[in-house]
């Protein structure tokens, strides 16, 4: 048995607050310098070249790439032989809090989501995922989630006889319904398979997967690349501006479900695809 105490976990969680906030993730920078080298329109390509000197600016000045920084969400896989001294969620909680108030990130969370709407000053509580994996290591990403995009996210219960097209046309409408809402060039996640409530869960796991990944079954991989061009052909663009860069990837996450059932579920993110991970 491995013992990690809760002050390394609160003590990582605010480092990964400031830094997710600040610092594009290195594969989510390079694909937007592939998209500059590639997007033909001359109002999406100086988009885009504004998007990458604010990305620049932003971890020079260890500042935010965007105001909005975001709910944390937080994914744990913890170890089995794991055991963490002190309580978990409280450390990953005060993480949060160090984080956001010692960054200057602006704090976004209410305390009540329709009565009192009361702004907890500190933006906890943090959205946390736990998954239990063999071994002794303790995995966690911080993906602070901004809710322009976050409120164009979508799920439908489909029938299993809409199959694989109901999919694809359910894909499309999101982004279609979204235009350029969600500040595109934007990542995508879908969730396919499980429960109303996990299909989603398996979408926002889609979004945070590095963009050179891909769906191991090659059927899938196949969707992931067919969806990723018809997304890109909808002509919506950088910030809504028109060109062939609307989205930046797209990951598919699939689950067993029951014989009644195709649950489908699509995360949007900004082109701000902010998450950073440190195994323990």
């Amino acid at each position: 048995m491995r013992i990690i105490k809760s002050e390394t976990i609160t003590e990582t969680i605010k480092e990964l607050c400031i830094k997710g906030a600040c610092h594009l993730p290195t594969d989510v920078y390079n694909r937007l310098l592939e998209a500059i080298s590639t997007e033909d329109s001359p109002v999406s390509k100086h988009t885009l070249e504004i998007l990458k000197e604010n990305a620049d600016i932003a971890a020079s000045n260890q500042e935010p790439i965007c105001q909005d920084t975001g709910m944390a969400c937080i994914f744990v896989e913890i170890g089995q032989e794991v055991y963490v001294d002190g309580n978990l969620t409280e450390a990953i909680n005060e993480g949060v809090r160090q984080g956001y108030t010692e960054g200057y990130l602006r704090k976004s969370v209410v305390n009540d989501p329709v009565f009192d709407r009361i702004n907890t000053k500190d933006n906890t509580p943090a959205i946390i995922h736990y998954d239990i994996v063999p071994g002794n290591k303790l995995k966690i990403t911080v993906a602070p989630k901004g809710f322009g995009s976050e409120n164009m996210c979508q799920v439908k219960m489909l029938k299993p006889s809409d199959g694989i097209e109901g999919v694809k046309d359910f894909i499309l409408k999101v982004v279609e319904d979204a235009g350029p809402n969600p500040c595109p060039p934007i990542v995508i996640g879908v969730g396919i398979g499980g429960t109303f409530d996990h299909v989603t869960y398996l979408a926002k796991k889609a979004m945070i997967k590095k963009i050179e990944e891909h769906h191991p079954d090659p059927r899938y991989r196949a969707l992931e690349e067919e969806m990723l061009e018809k997304v890109n052909a909808t002509g919506i663009g950088p910030a809504g501006f028109g060109g062939k860069t609307t989205a930046l990837a797209l990951h598919v996450e699939t689950c067993p479900t029951h014989i009644a059932g195709l649950p489908c579920a699509v995360a949007i993110c900004c082109h701000v695809s902010r998450h950073q991970e440190v195994t323990l």
